[in-house]
């Protein structure tokens, strides 16, 4: 069954279901799409991030949910709430990966504004970060748009790769 977070103009995120597996390819197997990651994931990494969403859904309440398009039903990409870490602490993070076809449209800036609504509104958080690769100039950009401003910044090791990350943050007023 379908349990629906939020809501926007255009959009409602939900949480991902086993069945948005073939959705999620398109957004994780897609190369260009997953630079920030050095790479598409294969299918037993699919399913290992979709398996993550669910967990943290059970474990917190949240995780990164599924933007699903209101015109015509279609999940074209992903935005919510993970606890990331960050140098020696957990911060609460606004994440997003949208299918190449939606990006430039302003869908995940609208996604985003909504989950930082929902980190302040619903739970009461006190602030909330975009942890974004450097290179990611479209993601900086969304932050940016959703009123954070760059912080500070760390090098991640993923994949055996050292990647610098900056991190942006909104404070609740």
């Amino acid at each position: 069954m379908e349990k629906r977070i939020c809501e926007t103009e255009r959009l409602y995120l939900r949480e991902m279901m086993p069945s948005d597996f073939a959705a999620l390819c398109k957004i994780l197997q897609d190369e260009k799409a997953m630079y920030a990651y050095e790479g598409a994931f294969g299918d037993e990494e699919v399913k290992e991030w979709l398996g993550r969403q669910l967990s943290r859904y059970q474990r917190w309440g949240f995780g990164l949910w599924a933007v699903v398009l209101k015109e015509t039903g279609e999940m074209i990409g992903q935005c919510g709430l993970t606890m990331q870490p960050w140098k020696e602490r957990e911060m609460l993070e606004i994440g997003y990966l949208f299918q190449r076809a939606f990006w430039h449209k302003g869908y995940a800036t609208e996604a985003a504004k909504a989950c930082k609504d929902y980190a302040f509104e619903v739970l009461d958080a006190r602030e909330v970060c975009s942890i974004i690769r450097d290179t990611n100039i479209a993601s900086k950009k969304v932050a940016v748009r959703n009123g954070m401003v760059k912080v500070d910044t760390w090098v991640k090791h993923y994949r055996g790769i050292d990647m610098p990350h900056e991190r942006y943050v909104a404070v609740r007023i």
